[in-house]
């Protein structure tokens, strides 16, 4: 699979699969968030979804996939520490503000950030059309996160940190979306990328969700909790698999601007799942992010 995958970089049908891997990527990017912000503390939602897909991980990275080039012990580290900063800033974020608040703002800052790192890194350069497209798609992104914050009324006395902290998480969002295009371009199979990165990034939140766990006066009853965190590990594997293989295909860019569709699906979630009012003002503003991602695709 991989030689198949890598024999599609550059071409039409690798444009083609990239964008439905973005797509794909920004759906479950919104289930993943709602599985850590649902019921359980934030901290523990997360810390069960990195054991287990740590712990399916491990097998492959250390028996299935080619062990990584020498150069890349160097580049797993970077990542396992911007992504530890990046969980440590959303899991507060969620920790002190509504999910439809906050969780529009760090996508919102995310491809902003991204376009730039993309330009930095990898030379990408948008058209004048893509870039309306961008404008287009982040005015609906913040606007929701606006209409959300105005009607919203729970937890309004730490909203403030709370947004603080979502646009932190947007730039490490974007922060390790081009870091990671760089890791996974930087090894010739890119599964090696994908399976050491679970199997190291598995470790750390663990540690302290049990640290926490132990201590809490109502502690969560581990059995939901690890089926949560179950669920939550394939979630992670296809998104970030996903979005992963689309920045190898094409250009990082456009797949960091695509993937932050997953406001929409998020706003239908909190709809959903978590009770949370959808009206027609904010159906507006998802068909705007819609649009806005339509014209970066057409654009390019």
């Amino acid at each position: 699979m991989s030689a198949w995958l890598i024999s599609l970089e550059g071409t039409a049908a690798g444009r083609d699969l990239a964008l439905a891997l973005a797509l794909l990527a920004a759906f479950l990017h919104a289930v993943f968030g709602a599985l850590q912000k649902g019921r359980h503390d934030p901290w523990m939602s997360r810390g069960a979804i990195d054991a287990c897909y740590g712990a399916i991980a491990a097998p492959f990275a250390l028996f299935v996939v080619p062990w990584p080039e020498p150069h890349m012990w160097p580049i797993l580290a970077g990542a396992f520490v911007i992504h530890l900063g990046y969980k440590i800033l959303q899991a507060n974020a969620y920790v002190l503000g509504a999910y439809t608040v906050v969780y529009p703002v760090v996508r919102g800052t995310g491809p902003f950030f991204a376009v730039i790192g993309a330009y930095l890194i990898f030379g990408e350069v948008f058209t004048g059309i893509q870039m309306l497209g961008v404008a287009v798609l982040l005015s609906g992104i913040f606007g929701l996160a606006i209409y959300n914050l105005r009607t919203i009324e729970v937890a309004r006395d730490t909203l403030p940190l709370a947004l603080g902290l979502a646009v932190l998480t947007g730039a490490f969002v974007a922060l390790y979306t081009t870091y990671d295009a760089y890791g996974i371009r930087a090894t010739a199979d890119p599964f090696t990328f994908l399976a050491w990165f679970f199997f190291i990034d598995g470790i750390a939140i663990p540690i302290y969700a049990v640290y926490r766990w132990r201590r809490m006066a109502d502690a969560p009853t581990l059995g939901p909790l690890l089926t949560r965190g179950l669920i939550g590990a394939f979630v992670a594997f296809f998104s970030f698999g996903s979005i992963m293989l689309a920045t190898r295909l094409d250009k990082v860019g456009e797949a960091a601007v695509l993937r932050d569709t997953s406001t929409v699906f998020a706003a239908l979630i909190g709809w959903l799942m978590l009770g949370e009012r959808v009206g027609p003002r904010r159906l507006a503003l998802m068909a705007l992010i819609a649009a806005g991602a339509v014209i970066v695709e057409m654009g390019g």
